[in-house]
């Protein structure tokens, strides 16, 4: 949302922690593989492709063509380092691994976004809302 309404970004610590980003398509057909396979264990369904929180963001700002800053907001306590599914058993039981690259589905993503009506962007994540439409 940030990025859409043109704030800076807020990247919380030093954005060294990472995470792994899955396209919402990939996801949901790994969830369904697994749901009509018989396998009953836990399967990490995800994109193992890791970054870290500084350098999304920098991915976004360059998405969106804007000179938006980050602004660094303490990490929160509970925050993990790092997030990274393996999807080993994903591979091997359900013939699954995701198809949409980190850049490709946040193109896709922000694209739709950018595509909504301000009223929508604000609506849906902003607490200010009312402030902005009037």
């Amino acid at each position: 949302g940030q990025a859409l309404r043109g704030e800076d970004l807020t990247v919380f610590g030093d954005g060294s922690q990472t995470r792994s980003f899955c396209y919402v398509d990939d996801q949901v057909e790994g969830i369904y593989r697994l749901l009509m396979s018989d396998y009953h264990l836990p399967v990490n369904i995800g994109n193992p492709d890791e970054i870290t929180i500084l350098q999304f963001a920098e991915e976004i700002i360059k998405l969106t063509g804007t000179d938006q800053k980050i602004i660094f907001k303490e990490l929160p306590k509970d925050d993990p380092k790092q997030r990274q599914p393996d999807i080993t058993r994903a591979k091997s039981i359900l013939g699954w691994t995701p198809k949409v690259s980190r850049a490709e589905g946040l193109k896709i993503t922000y694209d739709y976004f950018k595509s909504l009506p301000t009223e929508v962007l604000y609506q849906r994540e902003h607490k200010d809302f009312d402030k902005y439409i009037r």
